[in-house]
C-alpha cells in the first residue's frame, strides 16, 4: 500500500471500509451529488472511486437508477470460499509460529467481536469476525493477498446483510474463531487447519442457504 493515497484512492478506501462495516448494504445507491459534496472531491473524482469499487464486485450500475451496492449471486458465493479455502488454510500452513505481534492483532479483533457479541450488535460481531480472518491471511506476509483479500471480506459482508436472523446466524463464529485463535497459538498447525476446514464448510453452506429463502 503506497504511504501517500490520491483522493480516488482514499475515498474508495473509505467506501469498502463502509461496506466491511455494514454501514452500506445491497441495493443501497451511492448518489454522485451526495459524494462530492461529502468528500469534496470532483465529480470526476467520485466516479473513478466507483468505478473501482465496481472493478472489486462491490457496486453495480443500474439503468435509470445509477450506482448501487451490488447483491451478489449464489455461484459467486461459491466462489468466494474457494477463495477463503485456497488463501485462510494456505496461510495457516505455511505460517511460523505466532509472533507476538501478530497474536495481539488477532487477541485484540477477538476482544472486539466479543465486546460486540455480549451487546448483541450482531452487524459488528460479522464486521470483527471478517477481520479476524483477515489477519489468518496476514500470515503469508504478503500486502497483495491482504488487498485481495479486503476485496473478499467486502463482498462477503454483502451477503451476510442478506440474513434475516442476524443473531442466530452470526452468533455460532465467535467460539470457533477463538478456538482457532487458541491452535495457532499454541502453533497445532494440523488442528487449526482442519477448524478452519470445517469452519469454512459451514459458513458456506449457510451462506448459500441464504439463497434458498428469498
Amino acid at each position: 500500500m503506497p504511504a501517500t493515497l490520491s483522493l480516488t484512492d482514499q475515498i474508495a478506501l473509505e467506501l469498502r471500509a463502509d461496506i466491511i462495516g455494514g454501514r452500506l448494504l445491497p441495493g443501497m445507491a451511492l448518489v454522485e451529488a451526495e459524494l462530492v459534496k461529502s468528500y469534496n472531491a470532483s465529480r470526476n473524482t467520485i466516479r473513478e472511486a466507483l468505478h473501482r469499487l465496481g472493478q472489486e464486485g462491490l457496486t453495480r450500475y443500474v439503468r435509470n437508477k445509477g450506482v448501487m451496492v451490488r447483491r451478489l449471486e449464489r455461484d459467486e458465493v461459491r466462489d468466494l470460499f474457494v477463495v477463503r479455502r485456497t488463501l485462510e488454510l494456505q496461510a495457516i500452513a505455511q505460517s511460523a509460529a505466532l509472533t507476538q505481534e501478530q497474536s495481539e492483532r488477532m487477541q485484540d479483533v477477538i476482544d472486539a467481536t466479543t465486546l460486540a457479541h455480549e451487546r448483541e450488535d450482531w452487524r459488528s460481531v460479522a464486521t470483527h469476525s471478517l477481520l479476524f480472518h483477515q489477519q489468518i491471511v496476514a500470515l503469508l506476509q504478503s500486502p497483495l493477498f491482504n488487498e485481495f483479500f479486503a476485496q473478499i471480506i467486502a463482498q462477503l459482508r454483502l451477503v451476510f446483510c442478506a440474513a434475516p436472523d442476524e443473531q442466530g446466524f452470526q452468533a455460532p463464529w465467535l467460539e470457533r474463531d477463538r478456538e482457532i485463535y487458541r491452535l495457532l497459538t499454541n502453533n497445532d498447525k494440523p488442528a487449526a487447519s482442519e477448524a478452519m476446514s470445517l469452519y469454512l464448510d459451514d459458513s458456506e453452506h449457510l451462506s448459500l442457504a441464504l439463497f434458498d429463502h428469498p
